[in-house]
């Protein structure tokens, strides 16, 4: 395999006759050679500027925004500073969720869309949210796409989309903190409010009779998902349960004396952090005499030893706004030419770029500046069903504080494997 030095000897060699170079954060891309672990690295300092006919007089911009640390891969003179084995850990969400953009525009590039698309950096160094507006400032965008990673960035880039008028989609990032009466905010992480409520609404369907224990620990947000779950009983019929508080590292002893050896007991996860949920689950499946449900939150989603050997004898129930299916032709067929372009398994993150590119780009293209009006418009589905409704967190407020999708899928697994996605 080429090193990634060789690599940039090769670029600065103009052996892809670039045409066009921008040292700030904004900048298009789209030649790429193949079958390059480190090429996605290596070519965010390079760009050429025609997109085929992407980028006419009359194409519609589009700002795409993600974590991608190009000042932490390169020096002042533009040299690979990493070495050549490993990218760190922090760069491959924000790599993982461009790369999927960027497969997105190459179909895009192939169906002759008219739209110009520019990426920036938001963990650019030394950036200001107030000097990334100021970039964003100078390009006419019809549409930001956008992957946060805080609050902060959230707030300041959404009371730009709100001020000029700009639809803009955060892809990834689940947290409403900040956002207020700005109906150009669209949010397709679902907010934990709307996946506890989604989880309470399930369990009062699916296990009516049995008995329900809500475990939980200390902790600010464990209080936030408490207060949000207890309120759900006045939107419809209350669910009988019983809450219990335990240590981070709490044991069977502190549990198993609470459960019923005789029912169905379903134990709901109060919690978001990882390693309190995965040590209930693994509580669980070492208590095979009791019949039993681990209900997770979201982040459950992401725990890889849910799949393990300590884990198989329970029945495991989370919440998630995506359904990348592996038996989906579209995941099967994005996931083997990500294989073959970067060498490497696509992420979570490569589906939900290239489903945020792709989809909102067409919408965009057929409602243009009616395009808020019809975000929830299925016509160019990839992957997922959307339901974006809009929020509105004052009974006296005039206008939405936001836009969020309210379509949660709820995944079931034993064993291992999933058994059903509801």
């Amino acid at each position: 395999m080429i090193s990634a030095v060789n690599l940039l000897q090769l670029l600065n060699g103009n052996r892809l006759q670039i045409l066009y170079f921008r040292s700030i954060n904004g900048f298009l891309m789209s030649l790429r050679p193949k079958n390059l672990v480190l090429l996605t690295v290596l070519l965010f300092l390079f760009a050429q500027k025609n997109y085929a006919q992407l980028n006419s007089v009359s194409s519609l911009k589009i700002a795409v925004l993600a974590p991608l640390y190009i000042d932490s891969a390169f020096n002042k003179d533009n040299a690979y500073k990493l070495g050549n084995i490993n990218i760190p850990k922090y760069f491959l969400q924000g790599l993982d969720f461009y790369n999927g953009i960027m497969m997105a525009v190459d179909s895009l590039e192939k169906e002759k869309a008219g739209i110009e698309v520019w990426v920036y950096d938001t963990k650019k160094s030394f950036q200001t949210s107030e000097m990334l507006i100021h970039e964003m400032q100078k390009e006419n965008f019809a549409l930001i796409i956008a992957s946060f990673t805080n609050i902060v960035e959230q707030k300041a880039v959404a009371d730009f989309a709100f001020n000029s008028n700009i639809p803009l989609v955060s892809a990834t990032y689940p947290n409403d903190a900040f956002i207020s009466a700005n109906p150009f905010f669209v949010m397709i992480n679902s907010t934990l409010k709307t996946h506890i409520n989604g989880l309470y609404n399930y369990v009062q369907r699916n296990y009516p009779v049995g008995k329900v224990l809500f475990i939980t620990k200390k902790g600010a947000v464990e209080e936030k998902i408490q207060t949000e779950f207890d309120s759900a009983a006045k939107k419809t019929y209350p669910l009988k349960y019983q809450t219990l508080q335990f240590s981070d590292n709490f044991n069977a002893y502190s549990l198993l004396p609470f459960m019923d050896s005789t029912k169905q007991n379903i134990i709901i996860c109060g919690s978001l952090n990882e390693n309190f949920g995965l040590n209930l689950v693994k509580i669980l499946s070492a208590a095979p005499s009791y019949r039993s449900v681990a209900v997770g939150m979201p982040t459950w989603d992401g725990i890889k030893e849910l799949s393990g050997e300590e884990c198989k004898n329970v029945e495991i129930v989370f919440s998630t706004p995506y359904n990348f299916s592996n038996s989906d032709k579209t995941v099967i067929s994005l996931a083997a030419a990500y294989k073959s372009k970067f060498n490497g398994r696509a992420s979570d993150m490569v589906f939900k770029g290239f489903e945020s590119m792709y989809r909102f780009s067409k919408l965009l293209m057929t409602h243009q500046a009616n395009f808020i009006n019809n975000i929830s418009d299925n016509s160019f589905k990839i992957f997922n069903d959307f339901n974006f409704q809009p929020v509105i967190l004052h009974p006296s407020s005039y206008i939405p504080d936001y836009i969020e999708n309210k379509k949660i899928y709820y995944i079931k697994k034993l064993d291992g494997q999933i058994k059903s996605i509801n």
